[in-house]
Protein backbone atom coordinates (compact mmCIF):
# COMPACT_ATOMS: atom_id res chain seq x y z
CA UNK A 1 0.00 0.00 0.00
CA UNK A 2 1.41 2.75 -0.92
CA UNK A 3 0.86 6.77 0.22
CA UNK A 4 -1.28 7.56 -2.71
CA UNK A 5 -3.98 4.53 -2.55
CA UNK A 6 -6.76 3.56 -0.12
CA UNK A 7 -6.66 -0.45 -0.33
CA UNK A 8 -10.58 -1.53 -1.84
CA UNK A 9 -13.46 -1.09 0.09
CA UNK A 10 -14.27 -4.79 1.41
CA UNK A 11 -17.50 -4.64 3.49
CA UNK A 12 -17.38 -8.15 4.64
CA UNK A 13 -14.10 -7.45 6.32
CA UNK A 14 -16.06 -8.98 9.34
CA UNK A 15 -19.13 -10.46 8.08
CA UNK A 16 -22.29 -7.40 7.63
CA UNK A 17 -20.02 -4.77 9.41
CA UNK A 18 -19.52 -1.68 7.51
CA UNK A 19 -17.52 0.18 10.65
CA UNK A 20 -15.79 -0.62 14.09
CA UNK A 21 -13.95 0.86 16.71
CA UNK A 22 -11.41 -1.82 18.80
CA UNK A 23 -10.67 0.11 22.69
CA UNK A 24 -10.99 3.59 21.29
CA UNK A 25 -9.63 5.88 23.37
CA UNK A 26 -10.03 9.81 23.04
CA UNK A 27 -8.21 12.25 25.48
CA UNK A 28 -7.60 15.68 25.09
CA UNK A 29 -5.29 17.82 27.37
CA UNK A 30 -2.59 16.80 30.13
CA UNK A 31 -2.43 17.01 33.52
CA UNK A 32 -4.53 18.68 36.12
CA UNK A 33 -6.67 19.65 32.16
CA UNK A 34 -6.56 15.85 31.43
CA UNK A 35 -9.95 14.50 29.99
CA UNK A 36 -11.17 11.35 28.67
CA UNK A 37 -13.73 11.67 26.23
CA UNK A 38 -13.88 7.98 24.97
CA UNK A 39 -12.80 5.34 27.40
CA UNK A 40 -11.92 1.97 25.18
CA UNK A 41 -14.98 1.57 23.46
CA UNK A 42 -15.19 -1.16 21.21
CA UNK A 43 -18.55 -1.06 18.82
CA UNK A 44 -19.67 -2.24 15.23
CA UNK A 45 -22.14 -0.61 12.94
CA UNK A 46 -23.86 -3.46 10.99
CA UNK A 47 -24.44 -2.60 7.11
CA UNK A 48 -27.70 -1.79 5.99
CA UNK A 49 -28.61 -1.19 9.53
CA UNK A 50 -30.09 2.40 11.01
CA UNK A 51 -27.81 3.35 14.12
CA UNK A 52 -28.26 6.14 16.63
CA UNK A 53 -26.29 7.36 19.32
CA UNK A 54 -27.28 8.67 22.45
CA UNK A 55 -26.02 10.16 25.99
CA UNK A 56 -26.52 13.00 28.05
CA UNK A 57 -24.21 16.28 27.28
CA UNK A 58 -20.42 15.53 27.05
CA UNK A 59 -20.44 11.86 27.37
CA UNK A 60 -18.76 11.09 23.94
CA UNK A 61 -21.20 11.04 21.33
CA UNK A 62 -19.77 13.22 18.85
CA UNK A 63 -16.24 12.30 19.85
CA UNK A 64 -17.18 8.52 18.33
CA UNK A 65 -18.86 9.65 15.12
CA UNK A 66 -16.06 11.66 14.08
CA UNK A 67 -13.36 9.36 15.22
CA UNK A 68 -14.76 6.77 12.92
CA UNK A 69 -15.78 9.38 9.94
CA UNK A 70 -11.92 9.97 10.09
CA UNK A 71 -12.56 13.60 11.21
CA UNK A 72 -10.61 13.47 14.35
CA UNK A 73 -7.89 11.05 15.91
CA UNK A 74 -7.95 8.66 18.48
CA UNK A 75 -5.75 8.70 21.31
CA UNK A 76 -5.02 4.92 21.04
CA UNK A 77 -7.38 1.95 20.02
CA UNK A 78 -8.20 1.27 16.28
CA UNK A 79 -10.76 2.38 13.91
CA UNK A 80 -11.87 0.32 10.94
CA UNK A 81 -14.13 1.09 7.77
CA UNK A 82 -14.29 -2.19 6.14
CA UNK A 83 -10.96 -3.88 6.13
CA UNK A 84 -9.19 -0.74 5.99
CA UNK A 85 -7.79 0.42 9.16
CA UNK A 86 -7.62 4.39 9.56
CA UNK A 87 -4.40 5.04 12.02
CA UNK A 88 -2.30 3.77 9.48
CA UNK A 89 -3.24 6.07 6.44
CA UNK A 90 -0.97 8.75 5.25
CA UNK A 91 -3.30 12.43 4.94
CA UNK A 92 -3.74 11.93 1.32
CA UNK A 93 -5.48 8.14 1.98
CA UNK A 94 -7.51 9.42 4.76
CA UNK A 95 -8.65 12.58 3.10
CA UNK A 96 -9.67 9.84 -0.42
CA UNK A 97 -11.43 7.02 1.87
CA UNK A 98 -13.62 10.20 3.54
CA UNK A 99 -14.45 11.08 0.11
CA UNK A 100 -14.99 7.56 -1.12
CA UNK A 101 -16.48 5.88 1.24
CA UNK A 102 -18.06 8.01 3.70
CA UNK A 103 -20.83 10.60 3.84
CA UNK A 104 -21.74 13.23 6.12
CA UNK A 105 -24.47 15.56 7.52
CA UNK A 106 -23.63 18.19 9.10
CA UNK A 107 -26.60 19.85 11.71
CA UNK A 108 -25.45 23.33 9.76
CA UNK A 109 -26.01 21.96 6.42
CA UNK A 110 -22.62 23.30 4.68
CA UNK A 111 -23.84 24.08 1.51
CA UNK A 112 -21.97 26.06 -1.15
CA UNK A 113 -24.16 29.78 -1.84
CA UNK A 114 -22.87 30.08 -4.97
CA UNK A 115 -24.00 26.79 -6.44
CA UNK A 116 -26.97 24.87 -7.40
CA UNK A 117 -29.03 22.48 -5.62
CA UNK A 118 -27.59 19.85 -8.03
CA UNK A 119 -24.45 21.24 -8.00
CA UNK A 120 -23.92 20.93 -4.05
CA UNK A 121 -25.11 17.36 -4.40
CA UNK A 122 -22.63 15.94 -6.84
CA UNK A 123 -19.83 18.33 -5.45
CA UNK A 124 -18.02 15.59 -3.86
CA UNK A 125 -18.01 13.42 -7.36
CA UNK A 126 -16.72 16.74 -9.30
CA UNK A 127 -14.03 17.01 -7.01
CA UNK A 128 -12.63 13.84 -7.50
CA UNK A 129 -13.37 14.02 -11.41
CA UNK A 130 -15.68 11.28 -11.20
CA UNK A 131 -19.23 11.03 -12.99
CA UNK A 132 -21.74 10.38 -10.63
CA UNK A 133 -23.79 7.17 -11.14
CA UNK A 134 -26.57 8.71 -12.93
CA UNK A 135 -29.22 5.93 -11.78
CA UNK A 136 -28.04 5.81 -8.29
CA UNK A 137 -28.29 10.00 -8.23
CA UNK A 138 -31.90 10.29 -9.60
CA UNK A 139 -32.66 7.48 -6.82
CA UNK A 140 -30.93 9.75 -4.31
CA UNK A 141 -33.03 12.68 -5.32
CA UNK A 142 -36.43 10.62 -6.05
CA UNK A 143 -36.25 9.59 -2.02
CA UNK A 144 -35.47 13.08 -0.79
CA UNK A 145 -38.12 15.04 -3.09
CA UNK A 146 -35.53 17.46 -4.73
CA UNK A 147 -36.82 17.02 -8.02
CA UNK A 148 -38.30 20.34 -9.02
CA UNK A 149 -36.00 22.31 -6.94
CA UNK A 150 -32.14 21.08 -8.33
CA UNK A 151 -31.76 24.36 -10.05
CA UNK A 152 -32.36 25.90 -6.73
CA UNK A 153 -29.40 27.88 -4.52
CA UNK A 154 -29.79 27.59 -0.94
CA UNK A 155 -30.93 31.23 -0.11
CA UNK A 156 -33.84 30.26 -2.12
CA UNK A 157 -34.36 26.84 0.00
CA UNK A 158 -36.31 26.26 2.99
CA UNK A 159 -33.97 24.70 5.70
CA UNK A 160 -35.55 21.95 5.74
CA UNK A 161 -35.01 21.77 1.65
CA UNK A 162 -31.23 22.11 2.35
CA UNK A 163 -31.04 19.54 5.01
CA UNK A 164 -32.34 17.33 1.79
CA UNK A 165 -29.52 18.98 -0.38
CA UNK A 166 -26.95 17.77 2.19
CA UNK A 167 -28.99 14.20 2.51
CA UNK A 168 -28.42 13.81 -0.81
CA UNK A 169 -25.02 14.70 -1.16
CA UNK A 170 -23.85 12.43 1.74
CA UNK A 171 -25.57 9.55 0.12
CA UNK A 172 -25.04 10.51 -3.85
CA UNK A 173 -21.43 8.52 -3.85
CA UNK A 174 -23.06 5.50 -2.76
CA UNK A 175 -20.87 5.40 0.77
CA UNK A 176 -20.29 2.91 2.97
CA UNK A 177 -21.21 4.19 5.64
CA UNK A 178 -23.28 7.62 6.20
CA UNK A 179 -22.54 9.79 9.44
CA UNK A 180 -25.04 12.53 10.77
CA UNK A 181 -24.10 14.59 13.19
CA UNK A 182 -27.43 16.00 14.73
CA UNK A 183 -28.98 16.14 11.29
CA UNK A 184 -31.49 17.82 12.50
CA UNK A 185 -30.52 19.77 15.28
CA UNK A 186 -31.21 23.12 12.47
CA UNK A 187 -34.81 21.59 11.84
CA UNK A 188 -38.62 22.20 12.99
CA UNK A 189 -40.34 18.93 14.06
CA UNK A 190 -42.05 18.51 10.48
CA UNK A 191 -38.83 19.07 8.36
CA UNK A 192 -36.71 17.23 11.16
CA UNK A 193 -39.17 14.19 10.67
CA UNK A 194 -38.77 14.34 6.96
CA UNK A 195 -35.13 14.39 6.93
CA UNK A 196 -34.84 11.23 9.40
CA UNK A 197 -37.79 9.30 7.48
CA UNK A 198 -35.32 9.88 4.34
CA UNK A 199 -32.17 8.63 6.63
CA UNK A 200 -34.75 5.51 7.18
CA UNK A 201 -35.38 5.03 3.77
CA UNK A 202 -32.09 5.09 2.55
CA UNK A 203 -31.27 2.50 5.21
CA UNK A 204 -34.65 -0.05 3.99
CA UNK A 205 -34.96 0.59 0.29
CA UNK A 206 -31.64 1.30 -0.79
CA UNK A 207 -29.35 -0.79 1.74
CA UNK A 208 -27.20 2.08 2.77
CA UNK A 209 -25.83 2.07 6.49
CA UNK A 210 -26.38 5.10 8.91
CA UNK A 211 -25.11 6.11 11.99
CA UNK A 212 -26.50 9.28 13.61
CA UNK A 213 -25.72 11.19 17.12
CA UNK A 214 -28.92 12.72 18.51
CA UNK A 215 -30.08 14.21 21.83
CA UNK A 216 -33.87 13.76 20.75
CA UNK A 217 -35.44 10.38 21.69
CA UNK A 218 -38.12 10.91 18.84
CA UNK A 219 -35.29 11.12 16.20
CA UNK A 220 -33.87 7.37 17.93
CA UNK A 221 -36.96 6.06 17.61
CA UNK A 222 -36.25 6.20 13.20
CA UNK A 223 -33.05 3.79 13.86
CA UNK A 224 -33.18 0.35 14.32
CA UNK A 225 -31.00 0.06 17.23
CA UNK A 226 -29.62 2.52 19.82
CA UNK A 227 -26.02 2.81 21.59
CA UNK A 228 -25.67 4.72 24.55
CA UNK A 229 -22.57 6.28 26.33
CA UNK A 230 -21.79 7.86 29.30
CA UNK A 231 -18.80 9.07 30.80
CA UNK A 232 -17.27 7.77 27.40
CA UNK A 233 -18.27 4.43 27.37
CA UNK A 234 -21.11 2.39 25.73
CA UNK A 235 -23.48 1.26 28.19
CA UNK A 236 -26.37 0.23 26.81
CA UNK A 237 -27.90 -1.00 23.57
CA UNK A 238 -31.37 -1.33 22.28
CA UNK A 239 -32.84 -2.73 19.18
CA UNK A 240 -36.16 -1.87 18.03
CA UNK A 241 -36.17 1.63 19.45
CA UNK A 242 -39.43 3.60 20.72
CA UNK A 243 -39.03 7.19 22.14
CA UNK A 244 -40.94 6.06 25.12
CA UNK A 245 -38.04 3.56 25.98
CA UNK A 246 -35.08 5.40 24.88
CA UNK A 247 -36.48 8.69 27.15
CA UNK A 248 -37.08 5.89 30.05
CA UNK A 249 -33.87 4.40 29.69
CA UNK A 250 -31.67 8.16 29.14
CA UNK A 251 -33.37 8.79 33.13
CA UNK A 252 -31.56 6.26 33.91
CA UNK A 253 -27.85 6.68 32.38
CA UNK A 254 -25.50 8.85 34.65
CA UNK A 255 -25.59 12.66 33.91
CA UNK A 256 -21.76 13.04 33.93
CA UNK A 257 -19.80 14.34 31.60
CA UNK A 258 -16.36 12.80 30.29
CA UNK A 259 -13.44 12.06 32.76
CA UNK A 260 -10.64 14.15 33.87
CA UNK A 261 -7.98 13.34 35.83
Amino acid sequence: MTARSVPPYTPHGTPGIAAATTDLTKVYGSGDTRVVALDRVNVAFREAEFTAIMGPSGCGKSTLLHCVAGLDTPTSGSVRVGTTELGPLADRQLTQLRRDRIGFVFQAFNLLPTLTALENITLPSDIAGRRPDRQWLDRVISLVGLGERLGHRPAQLSGGQQQRVAVARALASRPAIVFGDEPTGNLDSRAGADILGFLRESVHELGQTVVMVTHDPVAAGYADRVLFLADGRQVEEMDRPTPDRVLDLMRRLPAGGPRTG
